[in-house]
């Protein structure tokens, strides 16, 4: 199988990975639950972790890194956990569904929520921020790239206009974590929400937020902590705050592994291999007959997908055809973010979304362009 599936989960890992994780199996207990060594050195293995993850996004302080299943659970812990009734969002036609269902159902409660439309390839206009801006606005929630298009935000920009207004920035990092360079100090970010799974090159079941100094979040889950085991109350205090439960350990070790990879290939190096990828497949396919590309594939920020249809066929049926007659896994559909659909005039169709990793191969983009030109005869 060739595997362009990477925006949803990276099945593509480097082999630290899946050997930390073995290896966790058989040496690490339960974090921050005893004083054995099993247990000591699970706790050790998960703030090494946490320091990882501070240093990647920029974040002084690991002990307000908070270790979550994966984006969804980290964005409903910071978007229930902070806001309100009264309070009003701004958030973006870009959105997944683990930010917009949130939103909606605090919106269904009494909070006022104002989307940013996007354009026809999938663009928001950056003066509309400063436009929805109310006396009662308290944050900007918003993807850093669409999980559709691939089209990247400017968070710097953003972020100084949430730092101009005293507004929270909550940023989802699922699709750009690992791939994009983020600093939360330069980039005035708040909460950052990202998931293991991807660009991360962890196992599924791992993420987290990272909060900044000065943000307190309700937590959404109370329960088990290993410490203050009297008190009625869960512990105020980060991390512990917001990780009710006992953790994933052997899923954290199999992320830091991916962490270290990171480090060790440089982030810019990841990048470029995987825009190059991107490029190549795109200038492949984009003249050919029939074929439709979305999204702004020019633009300056971008992580490494490519948003296509065959004019008049259903995306399920290309992507069922792509799969079953060349081996080729893509993700076709909604993708969990109905606004972008209803910008780009998929809803009905539904779009192919072919998104690389650092382990694909130019073979391989070679194959799947054959393997449209097939498709469509030419």
């Amino acid at each position: 199988m060739i595997y362009f599936d990477s925006a949803a989960t990276s099945f593509l890992k480097p082999p630290a990975v899946k050997q930390a994780v073995s290896e966790a199996f058989d040496t690490l207990g339960s974090p921050g639950r005893g004083g054995h060594p099993l247990s000591l050195a699970a706790g050790r293995s998960v703030f090494h972790c946490r320091t990882q993850l501070a240093e990647l996004f920029g974040l002084d302080d690991p002990a307000r890194v908070c270790f979550a299943y994966n984006a969804t659970d980290a964005l409903s812990t910071a978007i229930f956990g902070l806001f309100a009734p009264g309070d009003h969002v701004i958030t973006t036609a870009l959105e997944h569904n683990s930010v917009l269902r949130p939103l909606f159902l605090l919106q269904d409660q009494g909070l006022e929520l104002t989307i940013l439309p996007a354009d026809e390839q999938g663009r928001i206009c950056y003066d509309d921020f400063a436009s929805a801006l109310r006396e009662n606005t308290r944050a900007v929630v918003c993807t850093h790239a669409s999980n559709v298009t691939g089209n990247g935000l400017d968070l710097a920009r953003i972020g100084a206009f949430c730092q101009q207004n005293g507004l929270l920035f909550v940023v989802d990092a699922s699709q750009s974590a690992g791939v994009l360079p983020i600093n939360m100090k330069e980039q005035n970010i708040s909460v950052l929400c990202f998931t293991g799974h991807k660009g991360l090159f962890g196992p599924q079941g791992t993420g987290g937020l990272c909060v900044a100094e000065g943000v307190e979040i309700r937590p959404l889950k109370v329960g088990g902590s290993g410490i203050h085991s009297f008190d009625r109350h869960h512990p105020a205090d980060y991390p512990e705050r917001l990780e009710a439960g006992t953790m994933n350990a052997t899923g954290i070790a199999g992320l830091s592994a991916g962490l270290d990879f990171i480090a060790q290939t440089g982030l810019d190096a990841i990048r470029e291999r995987e825009e190059a990828l991107a490029r190549r497949f795109y200038l492949g396919i984009r003249d050919l007959p029939g074929v439709i590309v979305y999204g702004d594939m020019d633009a300056p920020l971008r992580t490494a997908v490519v948003a296509m249809n065959l004019a008049g066929e259903d995306a399920g049926a290309v992507a069922d055809a792509l799969t079953e007659d060349y081996g080729i896994c893509t993700r076709a559909g909604a993708h969990c973010a109905p606004l972008m659909h209803y910008a780009l005039g998929t809803v009905e169709q539904g779009i192919v979304r072919f998104s690389f990793s650092y382990f694909n191969t130019e073979d391989e983009i070679d194959t799947a362009i054959g393997a449209i030109r097939a498709l469509i005869g030419a």
